[in-house]
């Protein structure tokens, strides 16, 4: 299947920090600066302004993943807590593989159409069954969870001045997951047998993405797009872990940018981008208070309305995030044949620290990361570009949420780095 060529990405939440070889050098930044046919994915009114062309590239990203545990300030009351063994413990499956692949064909001067694939995730995590003094990290062995998400964008574009367009894009959108190692959570779950160990699911889903790009002024390009919420079908083998019975969806998101060209050579861009993870109840729904209404009584409401598969059941308890992107691509007078470029965003990672038992699945903490790129013009219309992407190392720590009689903490720990080449023909 095609989405077994997008693996887990995990960056501004579970969405990439960018799309396309060019658009990555410059730190995401790009919703007034169409480069090439992956602008599709970032705003697809650019579509117009790139050409006929085709862009194949591949990327190889690495995640570093740990978390670790605090001891027990108190024996736990048993059940229904779940303190977990103190230690650290890494994640395996540090490298993948992401390839994209996009194609525009010029319809005259004025219009376009595009098809664009590529992919997010970032719910990837593979714990050994060692861990916690060999039992795995919630008792269940071996545990972790794997998403992988590939979007096919069909684009059409046309310009409504010399200088500004419209476009939208018609987008497949196309899931996979596994869990394993989560049967310990069965006493919170409406659906036990569908909870964990059910091997790899899929599921499928329309959605869509307009946008608007303008020069405003001489030197000045503004852009804008918004794409919708994409409602998902079920994961039916997960239906007693994802709030709405296995109800997966992909959050609406939204980014506006401008381009200024501070000189012939040197072109500055600006972009703000607003993913709505709470608007997706398996991603937004908190684990407190529904973790303790849903566990019978005298230790809980024994309400399964909040129960893990129920519609108020607990989720990953991610908030909304919003992430700046700054880049600058220039070019040297001595070579005129490469174009230059570096980047920085910023967004305040999405996980509260009262989320944290969950999150050890998929410990999206990222905030900043650092970019470079460039482009090699090359005979014959071709080009060859590249760019690396740093993630520092960031953490969250916080209270141990199963435990209600003792102290616990948990720490998560993530850092990134990212290298990718693209061919233009």
């Amino acid at each position: 299947m095609l989405s077994t060529l997008i693996p887990a990405q995990a960056t501004n939440g579970y969405f990439g920090h960018g799309y396309g070889t060019k658009n990555k050098g410059l730190a995401g930044a790009g919703s007034a600066l169409p480069q090439d046919a992956m602008a599709a994915a970032t705003n697809p009114a650019g579509m117009v302004f790139v050409g006929e062309r085709l862009d194949m590239g591949v990327a190889l990203f690495s995640p570093s993943r740990s978390y670790e545990i605090s001891t027990l300030t108190a024996p736990p009351m048993m059940p229904p807590e779940l303190p977990l063994v103190a230690g650290k413990v890494d994640s395996g499956s540090n490298y993948f593989v992401i390839p994209h692949l996009a194609k525009n064909w010029m319809l005259g001067a004025d219009a376009s159409l595009g098809l664009t694939l590529y992919g997010n995730g970032g719910m990837n995590t593979d714990y050994p069954g060692s861990a916690s003094a060999g039992m795995g990290t919630y008792y269940g062995g071996a545990a972790g969870v794997n998403l992988e998400q590939l979007f096919v964008n069909a684009s059409y574009a046309r310009k409504v001045t010399e200088t500004s367009s419209l476009g939208i894009s018609l987008i497949f959108a196309y899931q996979r997951f596994e869990a394993r190692g989560l049967s310990a959570f069965g006493g919170w779950s409406t659906d036990p047998d569908n909870l964990s160990n059910r091997g790899v699911d899929s599921s499928y889903g329309w959605g869509f993405k307009l946008g608007w790009m303008g020069e405003v002024i001489d030197g000045l390009t503004l852009g804008a797009a918004y794409q919708s919420k994409i409602a998902m079908s079920e994961f039916d083998r997960y239906a007693g872990l994802f709030a709405g019975h296995g109800d997966f969806d992909i959050p609406a998101n939204w980014n506006l940018g401008l381009a200024y060209d501070v000189s012939a050579a040197g072109t500055l861009v600006f972009d703000v981008q607003h993913i709505q993870y709470s608007d997706v109840a398996a991603v937004g729904n908190p684990m407190l208070p529904a973790l303790w209404q849903c566990f019978p009584q005298p230790y809980g409401g024994g309400d399964s309305r909040f129960c893990m598969g129920a519609d108020g059941g607990p989720g990953f308890g991610w908030q909304d995030m919003t992430v700046y992107k700054l880049g600058y691509q220039w070019v040297v007078s001595s070579m005129p044949e490469y174009n230059w470029r570096a980047g920085f965003s910023y967004g305040k990672q999405p996980i509260p620290d009262t989320e944290v038992i969950f999150n050890i699945l998929a410990p999206g903490v990222m905030q900043q990361h650092v970019t470079l790129g460039m482009t090699r013009a090359l005979s014959g219309g071709r080009e060859l570009s590249l760019a690396l992407m740093y993630a520092p190392g960031q953490t969250l720590k916080g209270r141990n949420p199963a435990v209600a009689t003792s102290d616990q903490q948990i720490q998560l720990q993530m850092t990134e780095w990212e290298l990718e080449i693209s061919y233009r023909w």
